[in-house]
């Protein structure tokens, strides 16, 4: 395994992501709470514009934190070794809690596609394999019971449409994570989604 992360004790249930993330519902309410005051239409069409790039910003972010933490569950899965820090360990699972914010990002980014063709014009167009990623990830969240249970690597259960990864995917996924902890750009690993998903969605 690479060096760049300890794993003789354990592996850490967050390798390091959460510290890069704002939380992405208020950080939108926030947003369009923002675009509400304002009652003239092109200086609203301004505000979106000045708000466009933290947006986008936004869904790069957290497509590719879920994106990152099925990346992570493939790759110490098969440690059996202690999972360490699981904040979740001992909970109450509460599905529509536990997958509430994926449903979200879900529907915005409809309203997002909407909101840039109504206030700039434009035609917004999501990535391809975003839908993928979110409904990966909701299935991920379900099977695992929102990691209530997770004490061990190998009590981790990965979704069937995740591809088994050899040694060296694994080296060079957990490269592109530890890039990630150091600099928080978490669209770096969105070209990796094609080492991790089948071609056809099990979900």
């Amino acid at each position: 395994m690479t060096e760049k992360f300890d794993f003789t004790d354990g592996a850490q249930f967050d390798p390091g992501f959460i510290v890069h993330l704002n939380a992405f519902v208020p950080s939108i309410e926030n947003i369009y709470q923002d675009l509400i005051r304002v009652r003239n239409f092109n200086q609203k069409k301004m505000k979106f514009k000045m708000y466009y790039n933290k947006i986008q910003h936004l869904i790069d972010t957290y497509i590719g934190f879920y994106l990152g933490c099925i990346l992570w569950a493939a790759c110490i899965k098969d440690l059996n070794k202690p999972v360490l820090n699981n904040l979740c360990y001992g909970g109450e699972y509460d599905e529509k809690e536990i997958t509430g914010e994926v449903d979200f990002i879900r529907q915005y980014l409809e309203q997002f596609k909407k909101d840039v063709k109504y206030y700039l014009g434009q035609d917004y167009k999501i990535n391809d394999f975003i839908p993928r990623v979110l409904d990966e990830y909701e299935e991920f969240l379900k099977l695992n019971q929102g990691f209530i249970k997770v004490q061990n690597t190998n009590d981790i259960e990965l979704n069937l449409g995740i591809q088994k990864l050899t040694a060296t995917e694994k080296e060079t996924i957990l490269d592109k994570i530890a890039e990630v902890v150091e600099n928080g750009d978490f669209k770096i690993l969105y070209p990796l989604n094609e080492k991790l998903f089948t071609q056809t969605a099990s979900v």
